[in-house]
């Protein structure tokens, strides 16, 4: 196959980043029109009441992103770095995923690429992020079915289903990653799949498929370590549940545990749901309202929640950022798209 000329790359990365953009006015003019509709002064007033209960968000946030990079980290044998590079590292590609929506590459590469500069071979850090993704939504998609089953307990089903129902359906296909992949390793028209995407991308690889493959080998031998990522990563679903107890309680309208577990389990699914628009503006919100409608609480306070659950986004995302910032040595912009990779990113070997 022909690569791709460097006109056409950047005509490509252009039309992404017009199209990110596109979808990320929808969903600002989706949120903003729900909340015009719902009244922007009592979802304003209910805003306002969070205060300093901000930080409180943020570290229940901070809490559940170093809990995921243990789950990261137990998936290497040793040797291996310390948890604390983990927990940094699962910091950085939370922030680039949060706040970067548009960039080029997503946090996740980025976190491989990283964890490879810090003496973990390319393949097994390529394939540690892709088994830590697969676990991370095989324990959702769990997470999700039992806010379904509180959902349907409760007797409030409506409409939201429909938004559940899709949602799940996009989370689905992690289910099948544990049993396929072993499978997949032999597969050889995957070296020649790499190969078409690197020559379209211009990315380089970690050291190519082969060697991605023995990674992904070496962490499928280690059963032990891929059962403690499952188990940690669960965890790190219900300690969310605390940013919606405290924040519905800091919102003047307390909740038991299990309404909060059932608004963002299927939180997530309606989020998952709207992943065309980045930061799941507007559908977000929408799915909010429903969600609390079921529960008898007002729109405005569903809206105001939605917005409790941004705050940690950019409270700790802009200090993950800065932490990228640092460990790559250089400018916010030397990482934004420009239609190809930069001298510095090819010598990374990524």
């Amino acid at each position: 196959m022909v690569p791709l000329t460097e006109s056409k790359k950047q005509s490509k990365a252009k039309a992404m980043k017009t199209a990110a953009g596109m979808a990320l006015l929808l969903g600002l003019t989706l949120f903003a029109a729900l909340t015009f509709y719902e009244g922007a002064g009592d979802v304003a007033r209910a805003f306002s009441s969070i205060g300093y209960g901000a930080l409180l968000l943020a570290a229940i946030r901070l809490a559940q992103t170093f809990l995921a990079g243990f789950a990261w980290r137990a998936l290497l044998s040793r040797p291996r770095p310390a948890p604390w590079v983990f927990c940094k590292l699962r910091w950085v590609r939370e922030s680039i995923n949060t706040l970067l929506p548009v960039a080029q590459v997503g946090g996740d590469l980025l976190g491989a690429r990283l964890l490879r500069n810090r003496g973990v071979a390319g393949g097994v850090a390529a394939a540690s992020v892709i088994f830590d993704l697969l676990a991370q939504t095989v324990t959702q998609v769990a997470f999700t079915l039992i806010g379904v089953i509180l959902l349907f307990h409760s007797g409030a089903q409506g409409e939201l289903s429909y938004a559940v129902g899709f949602g799940l359906l996009l989370m689905a296909p992690a289910l099948a990653g544990f049993w396929l992949a072993p499978r997949l390793l032999g597969m050889k028209w995957l070296d020649r799949l790499a190969e078409s995407v690197e020559k379209r991308t211009g990315w380089a690889s970690l050291g190519g498929l082969p060697v991605l493959r023995a990674g992904l080998r070496e962490i499928l031998r280690r059963r032990s370590g891929l059962a403690t990522a499952l188990c940690i990563h669960m965890s790190t679903w219900f300690i969310g549940v605390l940013e919606i107890w405290l924040a519905l309680s800091l919102l003047g309208d307390p909740r038991s545990f299990a309404t909060a577990l059932t608004i963002e389990s299927l939180g997530h699914a309606v989020k998952a749901a709207g992943f065309l628009i980045p930061g799941a503006w507007g559908v977000q919100e929408g799915g909010f309202i429903a969600l609390c409608a079921a529960f008898g609480i007002g729109s405005p306070t569903a809206i105001a929640l939605s917005l409790t659950k941004r705050i940690p986004d950019f409270l700790c995302g802009a200090p993950g950022l800065w932490i990228w910032r640092r460990m790559e040595g250089a400018g916010f912009g030397d990482f934004l798209p420009r239609g190809g990779l930069s001298a510095k990113e090819e010598s990374h070997g990524l």
